[in-house]
């Protein structure tokens, strides 16, 4: 028997009892002050190197509150889309603050970030002839993405990089500095994206390695100085309590050290060194609060909330049977130091078997009308929703600093699910 009470909350029973009277559950609850003072770390880890900036991956958490935030603590946007693009703009962040990195891109949204003046970062050869045909010419700054192949290794949820769709290889690399430069580009960066949710801080010090000696062969070979490398993004967060997050400081220290022996002896200081986070950002700051409304008994015991796999898809999409996949922590409010000796299925309502928020979590006795707060949702969460079976999607509300609560999307309503049909002709 174990008691569910080892990752904490940054509010209380209480409170959220307080919001439900405004805002009905299901609602995704973001910590603005967690958010804020994580951000604040990664900065200062990485404060030795002058120009440093981390690209909030839009993607994870697209919504302008919580970029605006992003922007005020001093990070830019990784976009990969028109709307991705607009949402940026729209919190403020503009010019090479935007690091577009898109793959399959279709020329419209290539115009758009040349427009705002965004980092174009070409996923492949093909792409400069294209950007160059369909928006008007290339911009004085380009970077490429680079694809290590079997020369690194990647991880469960991005699969191996000879596997996967993005990049150049080493060869095309070198064959597209010299062709942009060719057409006129000025100025040059140099990107990579290998492993998502990886918690092994080895991994990424390896990328910085990787890059930083890649840049050096670029200047030895082409005579091309980077202006920057881009580690990507792919920090991961504890999900389970028993994992270990990545040591930011002990990170940006041994990024350090590899920059002092690799690239200044080489000549290129100063290289500044960006990042392209979400995860790890808004992550462990972000909740799914629902609340039980059902209970069965057949073969297994059976909690039913009223959120489902359509506000959260992560457990549905990643759980595998006994392997550490798709896990979040569930807290009952109230029952913090309940004993947790009931083992139960929290399954929402969608017809599809696979919804499921737990399986086999030994949880505190659950009653109709408690309270469960998914933990660890502050990204990709809300983000992946979708709208199978009719479900529409919740509300996402934001904790202020002060501890007033903000709503900053509303729940969506019957009437937009009808919105983008036309019944007049039936």
């Amino acid at each position: 028997m174990t008691i569910d009470t080892i990752k904490t909350l940054p509010f209380d029973e209480s409170k959220v009892r307080e919001i439900i009277r405004q805002y009905p559950t299901p609602f995704y609850l973001y910590d603005e002050k967690g958010i804020r003072e994580n951000a604040r770390r990664l900065n200062a880890a990485f404060g030795w190197c002058d120009g440093f900036k981390e690209y909030f991956a839009v993607k994870a958490t697209p919504n302008p509150y919580i970029l605006k935030i992003a922007k005020e603590e001093g990070f830019g946007a990784d976009c990969s889309s028109m709307p991705e693009l607009e949402l940026a703009e729209r919190a403020g962040i503009t010019g090479e603050n935007i690091m577009f990195t898109s793959n399959d891109t279709p020329a419209a949204e290539y115009v758009r970030a040349k427009a705002l003046g965004a980092i174009f970062n070409i996923d492949d050869i093909s792409h400069l002839p294209y950007v160059e045909e369909h928006a008007g010419g290339l911009p004085d700054l380009i970077c490429f993405r680079y694809n290590p192949g079997s020369l690194r290794s990647g991880n469960s949820i991005i699969g191996e990089p000879q596997q996967a769709k993005y990049g150049l290889t080493r060869p095309q690399l070198f064959e597209a500095y010299a062709m942009a430069r060719k057409k006129g580009c000025k100025r040059f960066g140099l990107h990579t994206m290998v492993a998502s949710n990886e918690l092994d801080m080895e991994f990424f010090v390896e990328t910085a390695r990787m890059l930083f000696d890649l840049a050096v062969d670029l200047d030895k070979e082409l005579g091309i100085r980077l202006e920057f490398v881009n580690l990507g993004g792919g920090i991961g967060i504890p999900y389970w309590p028993d994992d270990k997050a990545v040591n930011l400081e002990a990170l940006g220290q041994a990024v350090k050290a590899l920059y002092e022996e690799r690239i200044r002896p080489a000549g290129l200081h100063p290289l500044r060194i960006y990042m392209e986070n979400g995860r790890c950002i808004t992550g462990p700051y972000g909740f799914l609060v629902t609340q039980a409304i059902h209970e069965k008994h057949t073969y297994k015991n059976y909690v039913g909330v009223d959120a489902c796999m359509s506000n959260l898809m992560r457990p549905g999409m990643y759980y595998k049977p006994g392997q550490r996949s798709g896990y979040h922590h569930i807290t009952v409010l109230g029952k913090e130091q309940t004993i947790a000796d009931s083992m139960v299925d929290v399954v929402g309502a969608l017809c599809e078997n696979n919804d499921k928020f737990a399986i086999d979590r030994m949880l505190p006795r659950v009653e109709v009308g408690d309270i469960l707060v998914i933990h660890d949702a502050g990204a990709h969460g809300h983000a992946m929703g979708f709208q199978y079976n009719g479900k529409l999607r919740s509300a996402e509300l934001l904790l202020r600093e002060d501890g007033t609560v903000e709503q900053i999307r509303r729940a969506e309503t019957i009437d937009d699910y009808f919105a983008t049909l036309d019944f007049s002709r039936l």
